[in-house]
């Protein structure tokens, strides 16, 4: 396989007009007092309260100065109730990483309930039936987003796919004061495979495939999609997400064209499980796939992207 040296990657990412502000590196913070790595997200670590700010200073020290924190309960409930707790693990998390950093690190939070419900959905389900009760849960996700503006959060991500959540959450927000607070929809989440990692590795720990296109956007229409994303622009969002990045680039010029928020997209768990799975094995240069994935995620209209190799390639920004 041929070996590019760094000055290559920083010509390259020159010309792509990419930069470290367009990065969100995403952080998994802990309840447990483990550090560990993910099996199948090699880089990737669930990391404990008690190290946070040591994993920070590496992400400011990279130049990188936006992340999105996802919260590791140690218990889970059928009412995700521990998503809603002033000392829970994201709430306690805010509050020290606003304490060491301030306004160095703006911080995003995902406000969904899958990591913290014993079902794995992103729903409360019906008493009566396995059924998920849209209206029950942008309640709760409301107070969740609630509970981390008091915490001191930048911005907040619904990312539950549930009809009116936009619109709930910045009732919820301005009532309460914090009409500052920013709403990053996670608008076209769409039902894929490609989230599996994440699932079973970090938060429901299951090796079943769990159905979510009940609520999950189908990735086959675009329209949809489209609908999607206004409804959330008409309900108060501030910024709309597209995720799984990599099959989307036709959505994101799509929308870009008709969006004059900011568009954010994710490259997902599956999308970087698969990039170091095959570079791993010699098929391509993992660097230079990633700086070629970004700049045409860029190219189509993306704003900011989500990546789980945010460190590892900001080193060849600016």
């Amino acid at each position: 396989m041929i070996h590019y040296d760094d000055d290559y990657y920083y010509e390259f990412s020159k010309k792509s007009n990419l930069t470290k502000n367009n990065l969100i590196f995403p952080l998994f913070v802990d309840e447990s007092n483990k550090f560990q790595e993910l099996n199948v997200m090699p880089g990737i670590f669930k990391v404990p309260y008690n190290k946070i700010i040591q994993t920070l200073e590496e992400v400011v020290e990279s130049g990188v100065h936006s992340i999105i924190l996802f919260g590791i309960p140690r218990l889970r409930n059928s009412m995700g109730t521990a998503a809603i707790s002033k000392n829970g693990i994201v709430q306690k998390s805010l509050k020290l990483i606003k304490s060491n950093f301030g306004n160095k690190i703006s911080t995003i939070t995902d406000v969904c309930i899958c990591q913290y419900n014993d079902t794995g959905h992103c729903g409360l389900f019906k008493k009566t039936k396995k059924v998920v009760d849209n209206d029950l849960t942008i309640e709760l996700l409301s107070n969740i987003a609630l509970s981390h503006a008091i915490a001191g959060v930048d911005i907040v991500a619904p990312s539950s796919m549930m009809d009116g959540q936009v619109k709930r959450i910045k009732e919820k927000l301005d009532i309460n004061g914090y009409n500052k607070i920013k709403i990053l929809s996670f608008s076209a989440k769409q039902s894929s495979s490609l989230y599996k990692p994440f699932r079973s590795e970090t938060f429901f720990h299951s090796t079943n495939e769990i159905d979510k296109s009940t609520y999950q956007v189908p990735y086959h229409n675009p329209r949809e999609i489209q609908r999607e994303i206004e409804n959330d622009i008409h309900e108060g969002s501030n910024m709309v997400m597209i995720k799984p990045a990599m099959s989307s680039l036709d959505l994101i010029y799509r929308i870009k064209k008709i969006c004059t928020i900011p568009l954010v997209v994710q490259i997902v768990s599956g999308e970087y499980s698969m990039i170091k799975a095959a570079s791993t094995i010699g098929l391509f240069d993992e660097t230079m796939y990633i700086l070629n994935l970004i700049s045409a995620l860029k190219r189509s209209g993306a704003d900011k992207i989500i990546t789980y190799s945010s460190l590892h390639i900001s080193k060849f920004l600016i």
